[in-house]
């Protein structure tokens, strides 16, 4: 747990993908991706 701590500040990226996705699926919010410019939104629930 510490060293994941440690590895956060010395990383150049974070993994808050996940809460990205779930902020992203509970609303109407978007996110970025490294591999593509813009600002992306997914339809997760089929109606």
């Amino acid at each position: 747990s510490a060293i994941d701590f440690v590895d956060g500040y010395r990383s150049s990226r974070l993994p808050a993908n996940m809460i990205q996705a779930q902020r992203d699926f509970f609303g109407a919010h978007t996110y970025k991706r490294i591999d593509k410019e813009g600002v992306f939104h997914t339809e997760w629930e089929e109606e």
